[in-house]
């Protein structure tokens, strides 16, 4: 099976009393028309962080419908395409494996991978604040991946994921994910994948320097 777009989802910043900022816009919803990629993110879809969320580097997120539909069972509810606040629901692809600077063909866009989610507390007040969601969304270890804009065009629900290059370090997702989250011992291994966001290298930087000589 080829690996493809399920559907293209965008959001409104709505009021949410009593998370963390008051306001989200990550209940994402599946689009009818084909979606503009910009370089900031798709046309239409809101970000109420800014701070933490959004921008050049985390501009379009893709997670994978058959997580979606492991976790549907597992939580005994139902996921719609964007439920977790994916602009890109796929299928056919692994992107755990996904490599870091991987670049992607969707539609007339061109993506490259750039760094994994990590979940916040918007996350778990999205999920009716279910406990130790973000212990268990981080032990599962398959987090989705961000995605960069490096041309702009328009993406749809059936668009093929074509894979135009893939990097010889073969840092993947995954990777990068427990680096962060679990296994600080990985850090260090970050410093040598030049396609991860600056922020992400200023972390590993801060862990090395803070390691006994």
């Amino acid at each position: 099976m080829s690996a493809s777009v399920v559907s293209v989802n965008v959001g409104r910043v709505v009021d949410t009393p009593g998370s963390l900022l008051g306001r989200t816009g990550i209940d994402n919803r599946a689009m009818s028309a084909r979606v503009r990629a910009h370089t900031t993110g798709l046309a239409g879809d809101e970000v109420a962080d800014t701070k933490h969320h959004g921008g050049i580097d985390q501009a379009v997120y893709a997670y994978q419908r058959e997580d979606l539909d492991r976790w549907a069972e597992e939580l005994g509810r139902e996921l719609h395409d964007g439920n977790f606040g994916e602009n890109l629901t796929t299928r056919g692809v692994d992107l755990a494996a996904a490599v870091i600077g991987e670049r992607w063909r969707i539609g007339s866009a061109e993506f490259e991978v750039s760094s994994p989610r990590t979940p916040c507390g918007t996350f778990k007040n999205h999920l009716d604040n279910l406990r130790g969601w973000v212990k268990t969304f981080t032990a599962d270890g398959r987090p989705g991946a961000y995605l960069r804009v490096l041309v702009e065009g328009e993406v749809g629900a059936g668009d093929e994921i074509v894979v135009l290059h893939r990097p010889d370090h073969g840092v993947t997702i995954a990777e990068v994910f427990r680096a962060i989250m679990t296994e600080k011992t990985l850090m260090p291994g970050l410093l040598d994948v030049p396609e991860l966001p600056a922020k992400v290298h200023d972390w590993a930087r801060e862990y090395v320097g803070a390691q006994p000589a």
